[in-house]
Order: C-alpha cells, then structure tokens, then sequence
C-alpha cells in the first residue's frame, strides 16, 4: 500500500478529495452562470495520484467472483468515482470505445478500440462480460430494431442483437466508380467508423475513412465522396495520381423513418440525401470542419455539429426543411439556428424536446430544439459513444478513456458528481488495457 503524511486512510482520503472538488466546481460554475465569470479563479485540483495503488486493490477486490452487488455498492460508496484522480493513468489505459447500445433488459453492447485498431464487440451484463466471437464491430438502426455486425467476410444484418439474420453484404469496394483513369493503391475493405442499419432492415449505412456506403441487395453507392466530387476535383487541375478519396472527421445518421441520410466530412458541407440516395440538402456549417449528425426521436428535426480544434458549434434544422436546402458556411439562414456553440460533439442522444450531447472535454450537454441550455454533467474524457432508453430515464456513455457509464436521469445528483442535471450515475466500467479483465465500478 501507498503510504501518505496524512493521518487519514487512503480510502478517506480519496474520499474528502473528490467530494470536496465536486463540491468546489460545482458552486464556481454556480457563482459563474449566476454572476458572470471575471474574477472567478477555478479551483485548485486535489493531489490524488499517490493514491491510485490502493484505489485499484480495493476495485480488484470488489470485482472478485462471485458476484456480490452489496460489496460493490460499498466499494462505490467509500471509492466515489470520479475522474480527475485517474488522469495519470489514462494515456496509457484507456481504449477508446466508439460505439455503444443501450438493450431493453438494460444490458449493453459495446465496441472496445478504435475503428482503425482491432478490437472487440462485448456484451456487458453487470459483471458479467462476454466477448462475442468474430464480430469486429456493430451497430444499431434508429428504431433499436435491427443490428449490423461487421464481420472479416462481411457484414451481417440480424432482427435483434440475438435474432435471426435477415440480410448480408459484402464489403465495398472503396476504389469502385472511380473516374476513368485514375488507378489508386489498394488499401484493402474498408474499417467502418460507424454501421447504421435502415429502419426496414433491408439496407446499412457505412461509415469509413475509405468513404461512405449505402449497401443494399443490389450493391454498394458511395455517397462520398461521390464521382461527381471527384470529376471535379479532376476538372479542376487536380493530377489523377494526387487524387484522395480519404476521408477525415467522416460521420453520418440515419433518420427514425430511414427517408433521409445525414453525412459528411472535414472537407465537405452537411449532405442530406433521401431514401432513393439523391441529394438534396447542402448545409454549410457554424464552425470550420463538419464533425457529427444526428436525428431526434421524432425524426423531425437535425443537429448538424462542426468543429475547430477541440471547440465547434451545431445548428438545428427542421427535416421539413430540408428539401432543396442550399446554406453557406455560417450562414445566419432563420432555417440553421445555432443551437449551441462550444462543443465538439462526438456523441449525442435525444428525449423530447432536448439535446443531449457529448463534447471533448468530457460533458454531457442538454439544450432545447430551440437552443435553450438545461443542464451539464461531467464524467470526463472525450465523450465517443451515447445511447438513451426509448423511456428517456437512462442513459449510456462511453469515452476515450475507456471508460462507460449508466446513469439513472433525473434521480438526484449525489455530493461526488460533477454538473447542473439532477442525475445518478449508477454502474461505471472500466476497460483498460492493464486490466485482467474490465472492471465494475
């Protein structure tokens, strides 16, 4: 064990540390919306590291089988999570975990690694972890009906997560379609970024730095960059062997009815095609680079988020709006209100009337359709994956650091939690890469 000046335990002293600064920030963030925030000083962050050795012991401890949910309420109790005490393990620790789904019997499945890595698709039940064999990746369409499992011979779509197969695909060939003679290196099937089915569970949309895919039973349409994006480039002077068909920041939704697909990239303006993959919607962005898409509950309205560095902002527009939508880069159109500037989005949800969104510095943040602010909540790291109960009473959220969370919304914020919103986090897991196995915390 770690040894300390102070008189206290280690376990005690993990305890006033993060109690004490939740109790800080959280009235500084109070006096600064409240006063205005010249003068405000942050406060101080607590010196926790030299009490990592015993935090990890007594979490191993509380993770031994068998499964004991009272010794783990215990340890939650005397160990309160928290995320500025783990800052010195986190580069070294964390994987990040892009894609997260919430299912009806509250157990989740999880993507573990990067898409550019390998890893796993886990399915966490409490304690209980199972690694689902030779599936790479998944996801789920908008109406939490369908699953599509990438898989090394292609991509799989099954009714439920454990349902019958409906549908398969072959992988997209990324350089199919290229403009007549151009010839580029192969770099093998794409690695999707995202897999969202379609409502109907007859066609997937593929995300990739390889390009974006609509796959259907009578082959695959790039949507991006399209041929026509590349002719011009051609036309444009750009020598066939210089030509790119990579793409950065590369993100795409599908919406709860599947008439519409939302997409884009760095280098691209907010693209919406419809059911028939034409496009008919070109939105210019409120920040410099196109970064994240998302569709309500409802379907009727569209957060589009760009970014500039770790910052960025999102503007609301109505899907009845978007036929023949044609914006330009910050464009003050009544029809792209800025909703929130600020954030980078990496993840978002929705209930009702609100935004839930998650940025890079770790924030969960909620706004109206209308861009009304409503509430914050800090778990920390970049915020990577998201998902909500159809019931809007629990929500899921995953990080860079390898780290996910349940929380229970609107059921009190206990003395350690960081934020505005009245919520509990109730069960947080830790996958990282030391680990033996992930840990419950």
């Amino acid at each position: 064990m770690s040894q300390s000046n102070s008189n206290h335990s280690p376990q005690e002293q993990w305890q006033q540390a993060v109690l004490t600064y939740a109790r800080d920030i959280n009235r500084y963030v109070e006096t600064g919306n409240r006063d205005g925030w010249k003068g405000l000083k942050e406060p101080h962050l607590p010196d926790t590291e030299h009490l990592l050795p015993d935090w990890q012991a007594a979490l191993e401890a509380s993770n031994q089988e068998p499964y004991d949910a009272a010794r783990r309420q215990a340890f939650r109790q005397e160990w309160p999570p928290a995320h500025f005490p783990l800052s010195p393990r986190l580069e070294s620790q964390g994987r990040m975990i892009p894609t997260l789904a919430l299912l009806p019997d509250g157990s989740l499945l999880a993507r573990i690694g990067a898409p550019y890595e390998a890893g796993e698709v886990v399915h966490i039940d409490d304690a209980r972890i199972q690694t689902l064999e030779q599936v790479e990746g998944f996801g789920m369409c908008p109406q939490r009906r369908y699953f599509a499992w990438a898989r090394a011979d292609g991509i799989q779509l099954t009714d439920g997560w454990n349902g019958p197969e409906v549908a398969s695909f072959a992988w997209p060939d990324p350089h199919a379609n290229l403009p007549a003679g151009v010839a580029l290196e192969d770099t093998g099937r794409p690695r999707p970024s995202s897999l969202i089915p379609f409502p109907d569970g007859r066609r997937v949309l593929l995300v990739s730095s390889d390009g974006i895919f609509v796959l259907q039973a009578e082959g695959a349409t790039r949507l991006l960059p399209s041929l026509e994006d590349l002719q011009q480039e051609l036309a444009d002077g750009v020598a066939p062997e210089d030509l790119g068909i990579g793409l950065s920041m590369e993100h795409g939704a599908v919406s709860p009815d599947g008439q519409w697909i939302a997409v884009g990239e760095q280098s691209s303006s907010h693209l919406v095609f419809d059911a028939r993959l034409q496009r008919v919607a070109q939105i210019g962005p409120a920040s410099e680079y196109p970064h994240f898409a998302h569709f309500n509950q409802r379907g009727d309205r569209l957060l589009l988020n760009a970014c500039h560095f770790y910052g960025g902002a999102s503007v609301g527009v109505a899907v009845a709006d978007l036929p023949g939508l044609s914006t330009d880069f910050y464009s003050d159109d009544a029809r792209t209100p800025v909703l929130q500037e600020g954030a980078r989005v990496y993840a978002a949800a929705s209930r009702g009337d609100e935004f839930i969104i998650g940025d890079a510095y770790g924030y969960l943040r909620a706004f109206s359709e209308n861009g009304e602010e409503r509430w914050q909540h800090y778990i920390g790291s970049t915020l990577t994956a998201m998902d909500i109960s159809p019931d809007g009473k629990t929500l899921v959220a995953a990080t860079y650091a390898g780290i996910i969370v349940k929380l229970d919304l609107d059921a009190g914020r206990p003395d350690w939690q960081i934020g505005t919103g009245e919520h509990l986090e109730v069960q947080r897991w830790l996958f990282w890469k030391d680990f033996a196995k992930p840990l419950l915390w």
